[in-house]
């Protein structure tokens, strides 16, 4: 008996003890997705990746535009092509299909590949501007995705949106 009243006061003395530790524990919460929307890094990235592959899209698009004529052409004047004619420009209309095809897939690889490292260096970014604020305001414990919910009062989205503009202007891209 005596075992299970000291070990009931030695609970009870953990749980008060534990009241205070809570209530001095300085708590944040930021919105990873409201940052990759705002943050000016992630538009300045979305706008490098679009300048940089855009020449090979245009190149596309004009693949595109030239199977399209060359099919308009066989509808066009196919019954009135020789049969070796006929056989020619369905075999280069086949071929340019592959092409483009094969074209498409290394640009979506390409983009894909592009997109995930400029990704990785923005969630890098964001999670240091986060964990260097949270070291400067003296918060002990900074959440991110997963929380169901969460006051104005402990919301620093705006505060770490804020450090990565100012990294931004001052060139730490």
């Amino acid at each position: 008996m005596k075992s299970i009243n000291t070990m009931l006061f030695g609970l009870a003395a953990l749980g008060i003890a534990a009241v205070p530790v809570q209530a001095d524990t300085k708590v944040g919460v930021v919105n990873t997705v409201q940052l990759m929307e705002e943050a000016p890094q992630a538009k300045d990235a979305q706008s490098k990746i679009e300048k940089e592959f855009a020449p090979r899209e245009k190149e596309l698009v004009e693949l595109q535009k030239s199977i399209r004529k060359l099919e308009d052409r066989l509808s066009r004047d196919g019954a009135v092509m020789s049969e070796k004619e006929n056989s020619k420009l369905e075999r280069e209309i086949l071929s340019k299909r592959r092409e483009l095809k094969r074209t498409q897939d290394e640009f979506r690889d390409d983009l894909n590949i592009r997109k995930n490292e400029v990704l990785s260096k923005l969630q890098r970014q964001m999670y240091d501007a986060t964990v260097g604020l949270a070291k400067e305001k003296n918060y002990d414990v900074i959440l991110g995705q997963g929380v169901v919910y969460s006051s104005k009062s402990v919301d620093i989205t705006d505060m770490v949106l804020e450090k990565l503009k100012a990294e931004f202007k001052a060139g730490g891209k």
